[in-house]
């Protein structure tokens, strides 16, 4: 088993009689059902459908905790107190009192001395531990944040402001259609009517997507072109695979005329996930 402290990381709890309902009304999954000890990945949208934030929201004794990125906390809770107007919900930042941890690989889970959720968003990422400021990972457990990086990048899985940029991005685009981030049967929320209309059309062109690199890792951020067209950008890499932000189309149309996907001084070779349930270049059908 292996572990790493998540320290950019923050959390907020929401509780309240009205606490469910509240972000059901506003995120992009149904987290008013889940049970205890369960957690959903989740997004707060943009009245236009982009993504202000994505999470990870658990359910705990007395409301939900959402895992957010900490840089993300204090704007998250000013949104969230002018959506609460008068309903029965108190809003919490526990980022100083709570240490998020990644655990996963072979074996079973260990005892923390806190709370313990599986990833929602696919199995291979195993669970998060919630556990008081100052606690180290349970014993056995390597520490390693390159490697949690590591793997992440190799499952496929986006990091919210590394992968894809808050503010500009739809959650189809972040590929949180396909990591169990959206329900499509429940009721609105803020943005519904626009991912509802990208699933239903199928208009999502752009998607973030593993890629193998053949060079120096590219920066976050770098172009990635086909000759003189930009096709999409950068995101985090590690171990010799990376992710990108890519317009599909085009990178079919680089594809089909031989034209090879640049980054810096690396070269790009395009790698289907196996959660992916969408067609890649050189498919035709998903």
């Amino acid at each position: 088993m292996r572990g790493a402290f998540l320290d950019a990381r923050g959390i907020v709890r929401v509780t309240g009689a009205e606490a469910g309902r509240f972000l059901d009304n506003l995120l992009t999954n149904d987290v008013e059902r889940l049970a205890p000890g369960r957690a959903a990945y989740a997004a707060l949208l943009t009245p236009q459908g982009k993504i202000i934030v994505d999470m990870i929201v658990s359910r705990v004794a007395d409301g939900f905790r959402l895992d957010v990125p900490r840089p993300h906390v204090a704007d998250l809770m000013r949104r969230l107190t002018l959506y609460k107007l008068r309903s029965n919900v108190d809003l919490r930042d526990e980022s100083d009192e709570l240490r998020v941890a990644a655990l996963w690989g072979d074996g079973m889970l260990p005892r923390v001395d806190g709370d313990l959720v599986f990833d929602p968003r696919l199995a291979g990422l195993g669970a998060r531990a919630y556990l008081p400021a100052g606690a180290a990972l349970p014993e056995g457990v390597s520490e390693n944040l390159d490697a949690w990086r590591a793997h992440r990048v190799a499952l496929g899985v986006p990091h919210g402001g590394l992968d894809f940029v808050y503010g500009d991005t739809f959650p189809h685009e972040a590929c949180l259609d396909q990591l169990n981030g959206v329900d499509f049967k429940k009721g609105c929320y803020v943005g519904q009517e626009v991912v509802s209309r990208m699933e239903h059309r199928g208009t999502a062109r752009t998607r973030v997507t593993p890629v193998l690199l053949d060079g120096l890792p590219p920066a976050i951020g770098e172009a990635v072109t086909a000759g003189p067209k930009t096709v999409g950008r950068m995101g985090s890499s590690a171990n010799g695979r990376g992710l990108a932000l890519l317009r599909l189309d085009r990178a079919e149309e680089a594809r089909a005329a031989g034209v090879p996907l640049v980054a810096g001084a690396a070269m790009l070779t395009i790698e289907k996930p196996a959660w992916a349930r969408f067609a890649y270049p050189g498919e035709t059908a998903a």
